[in-house]
Formats: structure tokens, sequence, C-alpha cells
């Protein structure tokens, strides 16, 4: 095993769970950060991002990303990095893998209806669902509600997009729990974690947007990037076939972000002058970060992509649909309890506003499928767009 740089998050360091659980061996002799990581993965909140939406609600084909394989996608990248950096790869691994798990179902959208319906509770927003979900909802062990994660992974995934100035009322009730110090900057495992995360949904979302054929190579060459790119994969293997050449191209592209990326993190980390993890919170700003040119040539890319994949009018006409289904859901529910199954309807509070924010973490849990199931029941038919 590498050693860890100064800067990194070190599990024999760790400020521990909210309930101690000692040192344990019984399931194996690993770390903090290891032990999260694993908890993660065998978690229910995980294997329901199978189903999922990434960018494609409830997708025909089998080729396309959904929640899960992009959570793992992002964590390749996000080990690749920490690697290189000396950071530690567990840690940013399991922050990678969970970054998504508070999405409800139909990603956004399903987000935007869970908004609009909980305006008058709190309102809702995924990152502070995956934190709830994690430390409330999803409780496999007898002795605390949550999986118990250490306070590393819990502050990485609360803050890894930088610092939090007003939290929701859901991440306000984890760091009330558990302070996770929401105004400084994160570990730079977490600062990773977020910067793969975007890597990862700017590349692999052009893969699957061509595969739909609402993307056009023509037109993603109007992208300065991609179209060096492009010029570059071309030169280097003439004559090969277009298909192989776009493959190749996200591929490369994904080369080019993450080598700016580690580039420009251990400039900032020599400038900073950083030393240890604590070093790295005080910084007073983000340290793994694309350079200047990178993060806008990487911004031009997002608006071509919200121009011309996320606001397609098929994306735009399924997610109206797929507000429809989680409003529909949460309409039916707040008027009869009892269409919920046991455990969710016999248990739901008598007062707001936790009354709504209880039926939200039942619809946020699930699948897009279910959601669908769930609606017809409960509802009646939905139209849904063709392709849904």
């Amino acid at each position: 095993m590498r050693p860890l740089a100064p800067y990194a998050s070190d599990p024999s360091l760790s400020r521990g769970r909210l309930h101690d659980e000692g040192r344990s061996t019984a399931r194996g002799p690993r770390d903090a950060f290891q032990r999260d990581r694993d908890r993660i993965i065998h978690s229910i909140s995980f294997r329901r991002l199978r189903h999922k939406t990434q960018v494609f609600m409830a997708p025909d084909g089998d080729h396309f990303r959904v929640r899960l394989t992009h959570s793992l996608e992002v964590a390749q990248i996000g080990r690749a990095v920490a690697r290189t950096l000396g950071l530690n790869e567990d840690l940013t691994e399991g922050l990678c893998l969970a970054h998504d798990i508070g999405h409800p179902p139909f990603g956004h959208a399903g987000e935007d209806a869970l908004k609009a319906a909980l305006a008058g509770q709190g309102g809702f927003d995924h990152n502070g669902n995956t934190l709830r979900a994690l430390t409330a909802i999803d409780s496999p062990y007898p002795g605390w509600d949550g999986l118990n994660l250490s306070w590393e992974t819990l502050e990485g995934l609360a803050k890894h997009n930088g610092p939090v100035r007003h939290p929701g009322w859901a991440l306000a009730a984890a760091d009330a729990a558990f302070p996770l110090e929401l105004s400084s900057h994160s570990s730079l495992e977490a600062q990773v974690a977020a910067i793969a995360d975007d890597i990862a949904y700017d590349n692999h979302d052009i893969d699957d947007g061509l595969r739909a054929g609402l993307l056009t190579l023509d037109k993603l060459l109007a992208v300065p990037l991609v179209a060096r790119g492009w010029d570059a994969v071309r030169a280097r293997f003439p004559g090969a076939d277009t298909k192989r050449l776009m493959r190749e191209l996200v591929r490369a592209q994904i080369g080019t972000m993450v080598n700016d990326l580690i580039a420009e993190t251990q400039r900032r980390i020599a400038e900073a002058g950083v030393e240890t993890v604590e070093e790295v919170r005080a910084a007073g700003r983000a340290i793994a970060v694309f350079s200047d040119a990178m993060r806008e040539e990487e911004r031009a890319l997002k608006r071509f992509m919200y121009a011309n994949l996320y606001h397609h009018p098929l994306q735009l006409a399924a997610a109206d649909a797929a507000r429809e289904i989680v409003a529909g859901l949460f309409a039916a529910y707040s008027t009869d309890p009892a269409l919920m199954p046991e455990g969710w309807g016999d248990c739901l509070p008598a007062d707001e506003p936790w009354r709504s924010r209880h039926i939200a973490d039942f619809i946020a849990g699930m699948t897009d499928r279910y959601a669908i199931t769930r609606y017809r029941e409960a509802v009646g038919p939905v139209d849904l767009p063709d392709g849904f």
C-alpha cells in the first residue's frame, strides 16, 4: 500500500462515529474508511441506484447509464486521482459511491417535484437527503439508526461541493446530531470526489446522448474541447470506425480532464503549503480543482449539454411526466396514508412538517420503475413519452 501524503485523511486519526463501536475485527481487519465504503456498497440505498435515472428515465436500452453505473465510474476516476495525489483511496471511493444516494426517482425532475411538495415544510434537496438516508433511514443495524459512518465520510458527503452556509433541514439535522463543521472546506478526498463526478457525467453523458440519437458528432464539434480531442483521436487512428473513434474521444477527454485536475491540484497544494488535512479544511478555498483554462472549457461543454441534451424536447417531456408521477404520489399518500405499505403508512407522524417529510422519505427511496408501479396502483394510468 502506498504511503499517504501528509495532507491526506488518515483513518487512524479519524474523529470516530456517532455511536462508538470499538475496534472489533470480527468482520475482517479493516480501517474506518474501508468499513465505511463496505457499508455503503452493502446498503439497500446503494443497490437501489441501479434503477434510478442518470440522464435517461427508466431507459429501454441496457447500455445506458443509471445512477449505480455512474457512481461506479465516478469511483474509478476518484480512486485514480487520489492514488496519484497520495490521498486516501478508500475514503475517496466511499464518497464517490455514496454521493448520489439521496436522489429520488427520475433524478432532478423527481427532486423538483418533491421540493415543490415540501415547499411549506422545509423543502427537499438530494444532498441533504443523502445524509438523511445514511444517518436515519437506511438502518440495518440493531444498535442505532443509519449506517453509523465515520465523521470524515459524513463531512465529505455534506460539503464535497464546498462550505454550506445555509443547510436545509435534513442536512441541518445530521449536523446537529454529529457536528460536521459545515462552514469550512472539506478534505481533499471529498474535493476530488466532487470533481470526479463532474468529469464522469460531462463525458459519459456525451456517450449516452450519442447512443440515444439526441446528440450528433457534428453538433458536438462546435465545442472547442471536443473538437481538439476529435482531431487528436482521428490522427492517432486514421481510418478507424467512427463509432469506435467516438468512444475513444470520450476516454481521451476523461484523461485530459484528469491530468489537468492532478496538475492544478498539485500546484495549489504547493502554493498553499498545506501539510495536514486540517490545513486543507482551513485553506479558505478549494484546492482540488481544474486549471482556469480547463474550467472555462468544461463550462462551455456543460452549456452545450444543457442546450442540446438535458433540455432536449424529448428529455423535457420525460421530465414533465416524472414530475407528474412524483407529485401525484405525494398527493395520494397525503390524502390516504393507508396507500403506503406497512412500515410507512402505519407510522406516519400526525403533525407537520414531519408528516410530509415522512411521505417524502418513502417516495425519495423509490426507484423509477417502482414509482411508476405505485403511481398506477394509487392514482391511475399515466401517459409516458416514447422511450420512457
